[in-house]
């Protein structure tokens, strides 16, 4: 088991250095921490490339261990790897019985789907969809009166939760993290994105700098390594 010493390093280390040692071939790993928010991030990480988590927590020292999805494939019961290895030794393939003789038969002609126009004109449309991402880095939206630009920010938001397509991931970084704070106007249109489907990625970072991290009540506290990965996975960015 490959251990990695992450107490101490700020936002993204931890993550960057758990992608190092998985790149480099290591299917069990032992990460150290220190800090909840790096323990969070480290965890989706891993999560996310397949590794199964479990998270230890005493107070305050984190050691997270991972081993990956093939791994514990390995120890699981026989009767999980027969289903995933349905034709295996000992296990009879159910097109066939032993002794029987196959009788070859001419496959029947069956008429091509004809597609209608409305199908056509919808993947059409789905077609010309692209994933979209936006990074908001201010709480107003534009321009120099903040009670205007407030309102305009609530008001983008909102409508978003109501057009189609929707957008893959919502990034807050700098002061636009506040826009996901408890008790704020915009929390709740953040919330039901959220709700449908959307990753609302809020800057842990910019959270501690600010003294937020606590405070926010919508999406995940994220690092910079995870938020430009999701920006840069989707078709377009638009900023803000």
């Amino acid at each position: 088991m490959e251990r990695i010493d992450a107490r101490g390093r700020s936002c993204p280390q931890p993550v960057i250095m758990t992608k190092a040692q998985i790149e480099s071939g290591a299917r069990e790993l032992e990460v150290l921490l220190d800090n909840a928010v790096s323990a969070s991030n480290v965890k989706r990480f891993l999560e996310s490339r397949g590794y199964s988590v479990l998270i230890v927590d005493e107070d305050g020292n984190i050691t997270i261990q991972a081993s990956a999805g093939e791994a514990l494939l390995e120890n699981a019961p026989a009767a999980v790897q027969q289903l995933e290895e349905p034709h295996a030794e000992g296990v009879a393939s159910p097109a066939s019985t032993e002794g029987d003789e196959e009788t070859p038969t001419e496959p029947e002609e069956t008429p091509e789907p004809k597609e209608t126009g409305p199908s056509l004109r919808e993947e059409t449309v789905a077609d010309r969809r692209r994933s979209i991402g936006i990074l908001i880095t201010r709480p107003v939206l534009g321009g120099d009166d903040p009670l205007l630009g407030e309102v305009l920010m609530k008001s983008l938001l909102g409508t978003l939760s109501q057009v189609e397509p929707l957008p893959e991931v919502i990034a807050l970084m700098n002061e636009g993290v506040r826009l996901a704070v408890k008790h704020t106007s915009s929390l709740d249109h953040l919330s039901d994105l959220e709700r449908k489907g959307v990753r609302i990625l809020v800057c842990g970072t910019c959270t501690s700098h600010l003294g937020l991290t606590t405070d926010i009540g919508a999406g995940v506290i994220s690092n910079m390594f995870e938020i430009t990965e999701a920006l840069l996975a989707v078709d377009r960015t638009l900023s803000l």
